[in-house]
């Protein structure tokens, strides 16, 4: 048991061995599927030349998680959590199989390329339908793992592991394709994914909350969770402000077009700018298990997004490999303490019966911003030119921040910790 009157200690959530379990899994379970992702790619683009083919990889998994998030938070709130992330892992391993079974010889002499891409992105669409599913069971599970006063702690934690499986699983893919080839990395990552499974398994089942209110059909209990966000502003604005600085302030899409043309640093100074944002972060989250910044909370969360739209202005307009880097490492530093900010008033204010919609609605505002903000980057950039398009993200971030500061001055006195 954590010793809850010791509630500054940095470990105090990885002292709780289901916790580790949980923070185990979602650092195994990024970084493999982001292998997975980045093999795929590759492999698609020697299949077809074709950028397109690589934008069809995101929008595969986004368009049906999008479509079944708020159905996962639905029976999230309503059925036993680790049975649905175990059901929801068994699918995504059986994907991984049946990738591993396309890329054999044997089938591809067997199949035409137009039919061997439509299989792969049937499957990729079946690994998003499983994440609409495991995404809000895994968010509405992780409040119930740790005490109330541990929240803002394993938020910071768990943002941690996610951002060092989003570290370790591209820089790990390159090393696995060259080293074993794509079949036998397929196999590493059916392998990984078993590990996940298996470190669900260690963490008990807990009862289903159980609600006051009558009972509800689908529309009106999806109803009920969009209304929750709705009413409860600093949940609300804690959503958007991800949502939009995401949406227009990100650049991570179009960062091949800077380290080719604008900063002349081809794809060796690609890999260390797609990996500088991460970077920022875990060095960021580091320091915050010291130091939580969930004290003066709304005041950090917008200083913290308005200092994300500064540092992507200054990427915009720099022509200096090394000072690029920087900022594209400060907005990693910036967004992770706005993540563990939002990920705590996600697990403090919803009550428990409204836990799993909360974090579909959540997750269909990030999938929104990521997969919709790469979209909105390379038309952006398409239509008026690289830079402009940057430069005016950044901007119209630090302006939704001056708006949202204008309307929330009620929140500040609000205390996490």
């Amino acid at each position: 048991m954590v010793d809850a009157s010791q509630p500054h200690d940095p470990y105090a959530s990885l002292r709780i061995p289901e916790f580790r379990y949980f923070i185990s899994n979602s650092f195994l379970i990024t970084a493999t599927l982001l292998i997975q992702e980045v093999i795929l790619g590759y492999e698609l683009y020697k299949m077809t030349h074709d950028p397109l083919a690589l934008g069809l990889v995101g929008l595969a998994e986004a368009l049906p998680f999008i479509a079944l998030s708020l159905f996962g938070g639905h029976l999230a709130d309503r059925r036993d959590k680790k049975r649905l992330l175990q059901w929801s892992l068994t699918v995504i391993i059986l994907g991984s199989v049946i990738l591993y079974a396309v890329f054999q010889p044997s089938v591809v002499r067997q199949l035409s390329q137009t039919a061997q891409l439509g299989v792969i992105y049937g499957v990729l669409m079946l690994i998003g339908t499983a994440k609409g599913f495991y995404s809000p069971a895994s968010s509405s599970l992780k409040p119930f793992l740790v005490p109330r006063e541990l929240y803002a702690n394993s938020a910071t934690w768990s943002s941690s592991a996610w951002q060092a499986g989003a570290i370790v699983g591209p820089g790990l893919a390159g090393f696995l394709y060259n080293w074993l080839g794509l079949d036998n990395t397929l196999i590493v990552v059916i392998g990984l994914l078993i590990l996940c499974l298996l470190l669900i398994s260690l963490i008990d089942r807990r009862p289903v909350p159980v609600s006051s209110a009558p009972q509800q059909n689908l529309r009106e209990s999806l109803k009920e969770g969009f209304a929750f966000v709705f009413k409860t502003p600093i949940v609300l604005y804690a959503i958007s402000l991800d949502l939009f600085s995401v949406l227009f302030g990100g650049v991570v899409a179009i960062l091949p077009v800077f380290a080719e043309d604008i900063l002349r640093v081809g794809a060796e100074g690609l890999g260390f700018l797609r990996a500088a944002p991460s970077v920022g972060a875990v060095l960021t989250l580091a320091v915050m298990t010291q130091f939580p910044p969930t004290h003066n909370a709304w005041r950090n969360m917008l200083l913290a997004v308005a200092g994300f739209g500064a540092a992507t202005v200054v990427f915009a307009l720099s022509t200096n490999f090394y000072l690029s880097l920087f900022m594209l490492g400060l907005t990693g530093a910036f967004d992770s303490v706005s993540v563990i900010i939002r990920q705590t008033i996600l697990q403090i204010f919803p009550p428990d019966h409204l836990r799993g919609r909360v974090a579909a609605v959540n997750g269909i505002f990030v999938s929104s911003s990521n997969e919709i903000g790469a979209f909105e980057s390379g038309v952006m950039a398409r239509l008026f030119g690289t830079v402009p398009s940057v430069l005016v993200g950044g901007v119209f971030t630090m302006i939704v921040v001056s708006y949202v500061y204008l309307r929330s001055k009620n929140l500040f006195s609000i205390r996490l910790s």
